[in-house]
């Protein structure tokens, strides 16, 4: 069993920076694969990064752009279990409840929300105008 808590989200200004971290439980962590996930009202729930297993550097992310642009950065620390989302420029349009995830499958790259069996009870993010 493993158990997933967000933190750092928040109310921020358009433009501004939020960490987001998720602390996992178990010792089965640096076996998983770590995700990123978001959901906006009314959207469905979608891929934002991912972290493979028994991996700091196998990153994915949904969008390019922003990792380039520095604006999505994903990583993760295996000795505190924990992952971590840095968001800078942030927009309105990244209003979401954000979600990590662990996966325990084998080879999972982490894309599909389907592939994750433990999830977080995420944390709200607020961009205002």
């Amino acid at each position: 069993q493993v158990q997933l808590v967000e933190s750092g989200g928040g109310l921020v200004q358009a433009g501004g920076s939020l960490r987001l971290s998720c602390a996992a439980s178990g010792r089965t962590f640096s076996a998983s694969t770590m995700g990123w996930f978001r959901q906006a009202p009314g959207k469905e729930r979608e891929f934002v990064a991912s972290i493979r297993a028994g991996s700091t550097v196998n990153i994915y992310y949904a969008n390019l752009a922003d990792v380039v642009k520095g604006r999505f950065i994903a990583s993760r620390d295996n000795a505190k279990n924990t992952i971590y989302l840095q968001m800078s420029s942030l927009r309105p349009d990244d209003t979401a409840v954000y979600y990590c995830a662990a996966s325990m499958l084998y080879g999972s790259v982490g894309r599909i929300p389907n592939e994750y069996q433990y999830w977080g009870q995420g944390t709200q993010v607020t961009i205002s105008s």
